[in-house]
């Protein structure tokens, strides 16, 4: 996609008023390279919005564009169109990388990376840019599935709503390394404490009913292995 439909690039995203990590400080980021590959690993976000006076939190699926979120529902999606009405939304993401054990149950925690971004949202009416956006979206959760598709349909594209969100604003937090117990716990006797790495592993694909064609290469690679296990380093 053309970079002349994102908003002007920036060094960082914050810290700003909406976005300065207060608790646990030093584990916050604001350079956009941060913000960015956790955005590139991750294909689900959650949308925060304000319904009819009601808070509102949504998962969707996303693909990163500069500093463009693109999102897509259906045309009447109510999170989407709230979004695109509002002067700012929320969208938020989180990857989880471990279950931190402690020795107590006090300081039992997650290593995780996560991002909140603020900013206006605004609907996609460009067929073009709309078209563009979710095949995007279908490379981002596999890279390189769109060439193996029949593209979208005008008919398709009218069906679909896509909403794009500028990030204004955003911080990431990150917490990495093993269990911080209190001192006088670190010689107790009979409890193990340590790290639980998780990973999204891929498992072996499964064929739709009719389909002859062999399993792509592109596909049945990923079978096994960690999915996203290189983000995808865009603009």
């Amino acid at each position: 996609m053309s970079n002349d439909i994102f908003s002007q690039a920036q060094p960082s995203y914050g810290p700003g008023p909406r976005t300065q990590v207060r608790r646990l400080a030093e584990r916050g980021r604001y350079d956009r390279d941060s913000v960015h590959a956790i955005l590139d690993e991750g294909f689900v976000c959650h949308l925060g919005v304000c319904v009819g006076g009601q808070p509102v939190v949504l998962p969707q699926l996303y693909v990163r564009q500069g500093d463009v979120l693109y999102l897509h529902g259906a045309p009447a999606n109510s999170a989407l169109q709230t979004a695109e009405a509002a002067k700012v939304a929320c969208v938020s993401v989180t990857l989880v990388d471990a279950l931190v054990l402690a020795r107590s149950a006090f300081h039992h925690s997650v290593n995780y990376r996560s991002v909140v971004a603020f900013g206006p949202a605004a609907p996609v009416s460009s067929s073009k840019e709309k078209e563009q956006a979710l095949l995007a979206m279908v490379d981002h959760v596999v890279p390189g599935r769109s060439a193996g598709t029949r593209r979208p349909s005008p008919q398709e594209l009218r069906a679909t709503r896509v909403t794009k969100f500028h990030i204004e604003e955003a911080s990431a937090k990150i917490r990495d390394g093993g269990p911080k117990d209190d001192p006088e716990d670190l010689a107790l006797e009979g409890v193990w404490a340590g790290v639980v790495p998780l990973e999204l592993i891929v498992g072996a694909v499964v064929p739709d009913a009719g389909v002859s064609t062999p399993v792509p290469s592109y596909i049945a690679s990923l079978a096994g292995g960690r999915l996203h296990r290189q983000p995808r380093r865009r603009p």
